[in-house]
């Protein structure tokens, strides 16, 4: 396995291993099926995406995206990561994270933040371990099939950044 930067030309099999995750309610509010032309329209030049490949093929990634549009909130990124099904449990999503946390801190951004359902054990400590922290849980924060969900709300500071380096 390996960890690049993506391209858009990685729309498709983002696209694929995002649509995975809906269809398995466990990780996103989302319910529609993404198109590789929506993916695509992720790629700002400014939120670093990462694939992890093995074989040439990619089973693997990690996002950040826009957190709040004010410019005060312009160093915090939201993240996601998403790992194939046939690919889960092999460290795949470990070295997608890491990937994403040095991009992140190359790209300037000094906070990470993300919202896992709790029940989402595996995410928490995976993203626990790589010293992301638990803020708190928001309650009844969206429905997803008519069930309301809550979601622990989870922070990394990338001190690096703060520091002023």
């Amino acid at each position: 396995m390996r960890a690049r930067s993506a391209a858009k030309s990685d729309a498709e099999a983002i696209a694929a291993i995002y649509n995975q995750g809906i269809e398995d309610r466990v990780a996103t509010f989302e319910a529609r099926p993404r198109t590789a032309s929506e993916i695509e329209t992720w790629f700002d030049d400014i939120h670093p995406i990462v694939v992890i490949e093995e074989g040439g093929r990619v089973i693997a990634f990690a996002a950040t995206f826009v957190y709040r549009p004010r410019d005060c909130y312009a160093g915090i990124a939201e993240t996601s990561l998403y790992v194939a099904r046939e690919s889960r449990g092999r460290g795949a999503g470990r070295l997608a994270m890491t990937a994403l946390l040095k991009a992140a801190e190359d790209a300037g951004f000094w906070k990470l933040v993300s919202r896992v359902f709790p029940e989402n054990s595996t995410s928490l400590k995976l993203i626990e371990s790589l010293g992301f922290r638990r803020v708190g849980t928001y309650e009844k924060h969206g429905r997803l099939d008519g069930v309301w969900r809550d979601v622990v709300i989870v922070e990394r500071l990338i001190t690096e950044n703060l520091s002023g380096k």
